[in-house]
């Protein structure tokens, strides 16, 4: 998904004046309107890459958005005047930003120059702009080449649609006519339990993605107000919740902590409808309500609680047809 939000000029002027400086490392970048404008600079203190880190600190908030475009040698004399570009998108900014800046980041970098970016960052916290977390981010992505941004979106995108056309090998659950799921034999029994009501009120499930299985994590019994602390924070988690109304309302939970690792984020995004349909047509369950998060502590009981509230009916005068001129 594209934006349609461009570069400004004052931008591209900036990044030009950051490429042959011997003193600056690098330069922060944010959306205003319709385009993306260049901010503060980030001066270098520090002989190497790692150490210079240390100064994004002040421009770095736990609830806004933003673009860094950094040097990456150590020596800014260096011959290599190749760039990272890193979107930081915390949890806490407005989803509008989220999603302002998530969309934009390709364009960034094709706009800019792809030719200047040797890497493209996704981050979400503010230790992953630290050295420590750049370290670690090394250690991900060493065992692999690393891909340009165009690169990695296209192979992100290629995997996504393999897992909608193909779906998972090995045993068919839920299938008619939808992606097939491969599951454990106890899924169905747990789901089928919840169904036909008794002690326990939630059943956790989770797809282990080697296999590309769909695996029970438990079953146990939870309020709207304990719901946030049975789910695991670090884990992406399918939940199904059996509410205390008089219907014994099926609630369908999808969370999908930040710190997921890619492959599993787009996994539990293309089989998510279809441990729906498992749930139905193999546990008998009939789910009322659908509720996704990022992190567990989203789903409190006032969010539960809320999907449950009878809307007041708004009655409205339907739109009268004036009269012809000359009637009575």
């Amino acid at each position: 998904m594209q934006s349609g939000i461009s570069a400004s000029q004052e931008l591209k002027s900036a990044l030009g004046e950051l490429i042959v400086s011997s003193t600056q490392r690098g330069l922060i970048a944010r959306i205003d309107k319709e385009s993306i404008v260049p901010g503060a600079s980030i001066a270098s203190s520090a002989p190497t890459f790692l150490d210079d880190l240390a100064n994004l600190g002040a421009h770095v908030q736990p609830n806004e958005a933003l673009y860094v475009l950094l040097r990456r040698a150590d020596s800014l004399a260096s011959p290599d005047k190749s760039l990272v570009a890193i979107t930081y998108v915390p949890n806490a900014a407005p989803v509008r930003q989220k999603m302002l800046f998530a969309s934009t980041r390709l364009t960034l970098v094709r706009e800019l120059g792809g030719e200047h970016f040797a890497e493209s960052v996704f981050t979400t916290e503010p230790s992953e702009l630290t050295a420590e977390g750049w370290q670690k981010h090394v250690q991900h992505t060493e065992s692999s080449n690393p891909l340009t941004a165009e690169e990695q979106s296209l192979q992100d995108i290629k995997e996504a649609e393999a897992l909608e056309s193909r779906g998972t090998r090995g045993q068919s659950l839920a299938q008619g006519g939808r992606l097939a799921l491969k599951a454990d034999g106890d899924v169905a029994g747990a789901l089928q339990k919840l169904a036909q009501g008794g002690g326990d009120n939630l059943v956790q499930l989770r797809m282990d993605a080697q296999t590309e299985t769909l695996k029970l994590v438990s079953s146990s019994s939870a309020t709207p107000s304990t719901m946030a602390s049975c789910i695991d924070a670090r884990e992406p988690t399918y939940s199904f919740y059996r509410h205390d109304d008089a219907a014994a309302s099926i609630v369908f939970i999808s969370t999908c902590p930040s710190g997921a690792k890619i492959k599993e984020r787009m996994l539990y995004a293309a089989s998510r409808g279809n441990v729906v349909s498992l749930a139905q047509s193999d546990g008998g369950l009939k789910v009322a309500k659908k509720l996704e998060a990022t992190n567990p502590d989203e789903v409190t009981a006032q969010v539960i609680l809320d999907e449950f509230t009878v809307d007041k009916v708004e009655v409205k005068q339907g739109f009268s047809k004036p009269k012809r001129p000359g009637r009575r």
